[in-house]
């Protein structure tokens, strides 16, 4: 239970400092370019790739991750900057319902009627999250903002569809393809920046690359604590796939509304409450 709530933590912190990107007036593409570099480094030291058999690995599922990985790390960054932590961490831990669905239409797999409820609960707590009442919005907060939320919890979905359809890769360690995805991150990522640099549009400065670091300790640290928790408990993936979701909605609930004075309606909170309870419906349908 320790690498879980390690790794709910970890989580918790990615979205802390992309929260507090904007106060410190840090380059948050900058940052998120930066993250990759140090994961790259920390993936070669803990979870030590083999870098062999290449020739055989699912490179498009490889790029695919490499260009959407960062690409939602900036939504994330500006859902979390107009409709703030909490709502935002309950659209990332939802988005596990749309490899749900995509099982039923893509792989066969049977609806059984506690998934269906689920499912049903979670789209739900989708509804009553992303309602914000006027009164409640920040200045200069765009209208439509709620479509970042809907873009998180779409497209982690889809990555987690990527990331599952890796992790079948026989050829190729999961080690070895993440190491692989945070290269091609990067270097889109780094692309991307030096023509930002080129355009005058961002400079190199060490504050944006320090903090990208920081990320980049704590979104890696995220990754390995919930692979070792998948070790140590081994015959019970429900519970680490229940402990990790709850936990993150739960902790960074918590952090929105006491620390960052988030505010919420009463039917955001409900969808909190929603969210929770369809997390643990799924994870009963996983056992049964």
């Amino acid at each position: 239970m320790v690498y879980i709530l390690l790794s709910i933590c970890c989580s918790v912190i990615v979205s802390i400092l992309l929260k507090l990107a904007r106060r410190y007036q840090i380059d948050v593409y900058q940052a998120i370019t930066w993250n990759y570099s140090i994961a790259i480094i920390l993936t070669w030291i803990f979870l030590k790739p083999h870098l062999q058999n290449l020739q055989s690995a699912p490179i498009y599922i490889y790029s695919l991750l490499g260009f959407l990985l960062p690409t939602l790390f900036v939504v994330i960054a500006a859902a979390i900057r107009y409709t703030g932590i909490v709502r935002t961490e309950v659209a990332q831990r939802l988005s596990l319902f749309i490899p749900i669905i995509a099982a039923f239409l893509l792989f066969g797999e049977a609806l059984t009627p506690l998934k269906l409820v689920g499912i049903i609960l979670g789209f739900a707590a989708i509804i009553c999250s992303v309602v914000k009442k006027r009164r409640y919005q920040l200045e200069r907060t765009p209208a439509n903002a709620w479509l970042f939320l809907l873009t998180v919890f779409v497209g982690m979905g889809v990555i987690d569809i990527l990331f599952k359809q890796m992790a079948l890769s026989k050829a190729v360690s999961y080690p070895s393809s993440l190491f692989m995805v945070y290269v091609i991150a990067f270097v889109l990522s780094l692309l991307g920046l030096f023509y930002l640099i080129a355009t005058k549009k961002a400079k190199f400065s060490w504050p944006h690359i320090f903090f990208g670091w920081v990320l980049g300790i704590a979104n890696f640290g995220n990754i390995l604590f919930y692979l070792r928790a998948h070790q140590a408990l081994a015959k019970s993936p429900s519970t680490v796939f229940a402990g990790m979701n709850i936990g993150v909605i739960a902790l960074g609930s918590l952090v929105g509304l006491v620390v960052f004075k988030e505010n919420l309606s009463r039917l955001n909170k409900a969808g909190i409450v929603l969210a929770i309870i369809a997390i643990i419906v799924i994870s009963f349908a996983n056992i049964y």
